[in-house]
C-alpha cells in the first residue's frame, strides 16, 4: 500500500506579527486543487492609526488591500512586510494567492492551521473530507469552520481509491462525508458538554496563553464568574466600555469562537463558549 500525503502548512506568524495594533475580525482560506492557496482577512483598524504593519509569504500575488466598502487604501511593501495606511478606515481586508502554504506527496491532502481564531475552509468541489482534529463550528456545504488551537484537516481530492486497501476503486462525494463527520461533531460536542467546566485558575491560564486584549480577558472573566451568561449591557457596564466599542469587541470575541451572541427582543446576551 502506497501513502501519498499533501500537508498545507499555514504560521500564524506567516499572516499575523506579533505586534497586537489591530482586531482580526475574519479569516478565509480558499483551497485549490493547484496548491495556491487564497488567504483573506479583515481586520478592525483601531483608532487614530496612521500606519499597520502585518506580514506577508515569500512568495504571493494579486495582493489586494481595501477598506470595508471596497476601495483601494494606500499601501507600500518593506522588506518583506505590508505597511498598510487606513486613513479613516474602520475596517481593512487584504487578500492575496500563495504556493507557500502547500505541498505535495500524493492524494492525501492535509491542513494545519495554528491560530487564535476561528477560521474557515474552503474546500475545492471534487474534495473529500476524511479527517478532523476537533470539532468544528459550522459545516456549509464543502467548507469548514474550525475553533481557534492547533487544527488539522484531512481531504482528498478527485475521490477516494481504495484499491490501495482491497482492490477496489469508490468516490465518495463531500457532502455525504460532510454529513457523516456532522453526526461524528454532534456526538463530540455531546461528550464535551458532559465534561467538567474548567476551574477559574485554569479558564485564566487559558486566557493568558490568547491573543486578547485586557478588555477582552476582562470580560470573558466577568461572564465566567456569572456562570457563562450574561447580557452585553450588563458585561459592558461592568468593565467600563463604551457601547460601540463593546459591541466591536463581542463581535471579536464570537469570530474567535469564545463567546456566542444570543439576540434577545430586547437586549443581547452573551454566552461563554468553554
Amino acid at each position: 500500500m502506497r501513502t501519498r500525503t499533501i500537508t498545507l502548512i499555514l504560521m500564524t506568524l506567516l499572516l499575523f506579527p506579533a505586534v497586537r495594533a489591530y482586531s482580526i475580525s475574519s479569516l478565509l482560506l480558499t483551497v485549490y486543487s493547484d496548491g495556491y492557496v487564497k488567504v483573506e482577512y479583515e481586520i478592525l483598524s483601531p483608532e487614530y492609526s496612521s500606519q499597520i504593519e502585518l506580514s506577508l509569504p515569500e512568495h504571493y500575488e494579486n495582493l489586494i488591500v481595501e477598506d470595508g466598502d471596497g476601495n483601494p487604501l494606500d499601501f507600500r511593501l518593506e522588506n518583506g512586510s505590508l505597511l498598510v495606511y487606513p486613513g479613516e478606515a474602520g475596517v481593512i481586508r487584504v487578500s492575496y494567492y500563495t504556493p507557500d502554504l502547500t505541498s505535495k506527496e500524493g492524494i492525501l491532502w492535509k491542513l494545519n492551521l495554528s491560530t487564535n481564531h476561528s477560521f474557515t475552509v474552503v474546500f475545492p468541489e471534487n474534495a473529500v473530507v476524511v479527517d478532523l482534529s476537533d470539532v468544528p463550528l459550522e459545516i456549509a456545504g464543502n467548507s469548514i469552520t474550525m475553533p481557534p488551537g492547533n487544527q488539522s484537516v484531512s481531504y482528498t481530492l478527485e475521490g477516494v481509491t481504495s484499491g490501495d486497501y482491497e482492490g477496489k476503486t469508490s468516490y465518495i462525494p463531500v457532502l455525504a462525508v460532510l454529513g457523516l463527520l456532522g453526526s461524528l461533531s454532534y456526538l463530540l460536542w455531546k461528550m464535551k458538554r458532559g465534561k467538567k467546566p474548567p476551574s477559574r485558575e485554569e479558564y485564566m491560564e487559558r486566557l493568558n496563553n490568547l491573543d486578547l486584549t485586557e478588555d477582552e480577558k476582562r470580560a470573558l472573566i466577568y461572564l465566567f464568574d456569572r456562570g457563562g451568561r450574561a447580557s452585553q449591557a450588563e458585561v459592558r457596564e461592568a468593565i467600563g466600555l463604551p457601547k460601540t466599542t463593546a459591541w466591536r469587541m463581542f463581535r471579536r470575541l464570537e469570530r474567535k469562537g469564545l463567546v456566542k451572541v444570543l439576540k434577545g427582543s430586547k437586549e443581547n446576551w452573551v454566552e461563554l463558549r468553554f
